[in-house]
C-alpha cells in the first residue's frame, strides 16, 4: 500500500516536473527555492500563524519533491544535486523548527522549546546515521520516521492545533529511528 502511494506520488511529481522542464528550470534551482520557501514558512510560524504554517509546510514539501522528479525527467541527475538536496533539507527542517521555537518561546513555553530542540537533534541524527552508514558503503534507509513522515506529523499537528503532541511524538520517533539505524549498521557490520 505504501509503495503504491509512493509510486503514484512519483508519477504525479514527474508529470508536474515535465511542465516545469519547459520553463528551463534546473533541479538545483527547485532545491534552493524549496529551502527558501521553508525559511519563509519558519518566519510565518514564528509570527504566530501556526495553522497557516502547517498548511504551508505540506505545500512546500510537495514542491520539494519536484527537484528529484525534474532531475529524472530532464536527465540532469547528479551527485552534487543529491548532496545539495539532502543538505538543504536539513536547513529546511531547521528553519521550520526554529520558527516554532521562536513562537513557543514568545509564549514562555519552556517544554515546547525543549521539545523543538530534541526533535531537531533527532532529525539531524536520523539523517546523519544514514549518511554515515552510506559513507561506509552500507544501505541504511530503515526506521519509523524518515523525513516525509516527520513532515506529515509536524504539519498535521500544527494544522489541527496539536503542536505539543506532534513534537512529543517526533521527539520519540526521531531518536527511535536513529537507534534503528544504529542497530541496522551494527547488524550489517557483524555480517562482514
Amino acid at each position: 500500500m505504501i509503495d503504491q502511494v509512493k509510486a503514484s506520488g512519483r508519477l504525479m511529481a514527474e508529470s508536474v516536473a515535465r511542465l516545469l522542464a519547459r520553463t528551463g528550470a534546473h533541479p538545483n534551482h527547485v532545491t534552493i527555492a524549496a529551502m527558501l520557501l521553508n525559511a519563509g514558512v519558519g518566519v510565518i510560524i514564528a509570527l504566530g500563524h501556526v495553522q497557516l504554517g502547517g498548511v504551508l509546510v505540506l505545500v512546500v514539501a510537495l514542491i520539494d519533491t519536484l527537484d528529484g522528479a525534474l532531475a529524472r525527467v530532464t536527465q540532469k541527475s547528479s551527485t552534487f544535486g543529491a548532496f545539495l538536496d539532502s543538505t538543504l533539507d536539513r536547513y529546511s527542517e531547521g528553519f521550520i523548527l526554529l520558527g516554532l521555537l521562536f513562537h513557543l518561546s514568545a509564549g514562555g513555553d519552556r517544554l515546547g522549546v525543549a521539545l523543538c530542540f530534541v526533535v531537531l537533534l533527532g532529525s539531524l541524527m536520523v539523517s546523519y546515521t544514514r549518511a554515515r552508514a552510506e559513507g561506509l558503503g552500507m544501505k541504511c534507509e530503515v526506521g519509523v520516521a524518515p523525513r516525509p513522515e516527520r513532515v506529515a506529523i509536524l504539519s498535521i499537528g500544527l494544522i489541527v492545533g496539536w503542536t505539543m503532541p506532534a513534537l512529543a511524538i517526533l521527539a520519540v520517533l526521531t531518536h527511535l529511528t536513529a537507534l534503528q539505524r544504529i542497530l541496522h549498521v551494527l547488524k550489517l557490520g557483524k555480517n562482514e
